[in-house]
């Protein structure tokens, strides 16, 4: 079972990173648009492995702040395909409130911060719901919070002994980057033009 859920989740992940990468090196539009669309899907889609995974291994505050990111792949999911402002508001605030409510319950649930892999799945939360929450408003600096989150969730999984899962966040690490740097370069020419 943990290498079904390896494989289902990790892959859904990757395949969500290479997206995004693919959507920032588009040229056109609607190009852009379908690779976004693709992005949010697996997203979504992965998400159900990764909140078992966590489950499985008792890391309550990467499962709890996973799940809560849910709202904010749905409104990513729903700007790739309505545009930006056709998405609900009532939707976006739960995106928000997701991020408070998913790091409140975990702080209370250990009563603080008391072991090393708390703080990897705090860097892995604030990633993983920072990095989402951002990119569904197609704001740049999400992709390093994405950063982070790969790194801390491959520091967790590696000494969990995820082998397939630390290999996929350090895979995904690479076209995050690549996504961040394709984006930047493209914000620069368009601000060279002018």
């Amino acid at each position: 079972m943990d290498t079904i859920l390896q494989i289902w989740g990790g892959s859904c992940y990757l395949l969500n990173k290479i997206c995004f990468a693919g959507a920032e090196r588009s040229a056109a539009p609607e190009d852009s648009r379908k690779w976004r669309l693709w992005s949010w899907t697996v997203f979504l889609v992965g998400l159900p492995a990764w909140v078992t995974v966590f489950i499985m291994e008792r890391n309550w505050i990467a499962a709890t702040v996973e799940a809560g990111g849910a709202p904010a792949m749905l409104v990513g999911l729903i700007i790739a395909l309505r545009g930006r402002g056709g998405e609900p508001r009532w939707l976006d605030r739960l995106a928000r409130l997701s991020v408070i409510v998913g790091l409140g319950i975990s702080l209370r649930e250990f009563g603080g911060i008391t072991t090393a892999g708390q703080v990897l799945e705090l860097c892995i939360a604030a990633g993983f719901l920072m990095g989402t929450y951002l990119m569904a408003k197609e704001n740049v600096k999400g992709y390093l919070w994405f950063m982070l989150g790969n790194i801390s969730c491959a520091a967790l999984m590696g000494l969990q002994g995820y082998s397939i899962l630390m290999t996929q966040q350090l895979v995904s690490l690479v076209f995050v980057a690549d996504a961040w740097r394709s984006r930047k370069a493209a914000k620069g020419k368009d601000s060279s033009t002018r």
